[in-house]
């Protein structure tokens, strides 16, 4: 079993704290830089699973990286450098408290919240008569809060204006970078047999500038269908074949467990570890197009802490 790395404490020169997430750690040198180390750790229902799987948070770092690097061009990001398979060093930004959340089909909750009888979702209006996994008219925007702790929630956007969470000219721009982006995710996926289904944004600022920040277009931020054979299945009312961290959860399911009070998370056998690892493979793969190279994990700590090190002192 290859080693899994489930938590970093790193000391770094002029590091001024650390944040350990639900999947990175990040370490702020100086207000400056941010250090965002993906960890092999894995979530789902709001809750870290007790076992890592192997080179997951080296998929999310290089599929993060590849995408932050073809979008550069619609919006600045945070990106500085790369300087190891599961690190990336950006500038640091102030965050803002919201998350852009775009949604091409009505597929996960906004389903659920449809299903249940309501035709807005966050303030945005939905005509009747529509099915599990139909493609909108046009992708519609859902923020949701950045919550600190817990649940994040949905908001409008008139909600978002009129609380001053953002500035009107912000979401504009807020708003605008996230429907480019979409269409640039769209496209990339297009050419992979792949539908975006739906995506989160994170965006932050550095004096008046905007930048988008954290991660974009992984399995973990994003749904993906398999274009294929879309039509074929959406006809028949049958579920979509799913490119994302979704079958996680349905593991977690089918094992009664689902983040609720009381709930035991199943045991994670080193067979269930392994097949996960293989699924995350599998989606970099068919994500990127490239065959993922799998950097040896033997004494992966002293090489990130190293990597990391020889960037900084080269900055």
């Amino acid at each position: 079993m290859n080693e899994a790395i489930i938590r970093t404490d790193f000391e770094f020169p002029q590091q001024k704290s650390v944040y350990h997430g639900k999947v990175r750690d990040v370490y702020n040198i100086n207000d400056e830089l941010l250090v965002m180390v993906a960890t092999d750790r894995i979530s789902a229902f709001d809750v870290v699973l007790p076992r890592g799987i192997p080179y997951k948070g080296q998929v999310l770092n290089q599929i993060a990286s590849k995408f932050l690097d073809a979008t550069v061009d619609i919006v600045p990001n945070w990106k500085v450098a790369s300087p190891d398979p599961m690190v990336t060093v950006g500038k640091y930004c102030k965050p803002f408290p919201v998350e852009m959340i775009i949604r091409g089909y009505l597929t996960g909750s906004s389903w659920r919240t449809y299903k249940s009888g309501a035709r807005a979702i966050c303030g945005v209006p939905v005509p009747d008569g529509l099915k599990e996994h139909e493609r909108f008219a046009e992708p519609i925007v859902t923020p949701t809060t950045k919550a600190a702790e817990g649940h994040d929630e949905d908001i409008s956007e008139e909600e978002i204006i009129s609380s001053g969470i953002v500035s009107a000219e912000d979401y504009a721009k807020l708003k605008e970078y996230t429907i480019k982006l979409f269409e640039r995710g769209t496209e990339i996926a297009a050419e992979k047999g792949l539908i975006l289904v739906d995506t989160k944004y994170e965006f932050g600022k550095i004096s008046d500038q905007i930048y988008l920040i954290d991660e974009i277009h992984t399995p973990d931020s994003s749904r993906y269908f398999y274009a294929d054979k879309y039509q074929e299945r959406f006809d028949k009312g049958e579920p979509q074949k799913q490119l994302s961290k979704e079958f996680v959860r349905e593991w977690l399911m089918e094992n009664g467990f689902q983040g609720q009070e009381g709930q035991q998370v199943p045991e994670m056998t080193d067979e269930v570890v392994t097949s996960i690892s293989e699924r995350y493979i599998e989606l970099y793969e068919q994500v990127t197009g490239e065959k993922f190279n799998r950097v040896p994990t033997e004494g992966v700590l002293d090489r990130i802490e190293k990597n990391i090190n020889t960037f900084l002192k080269s900055y």
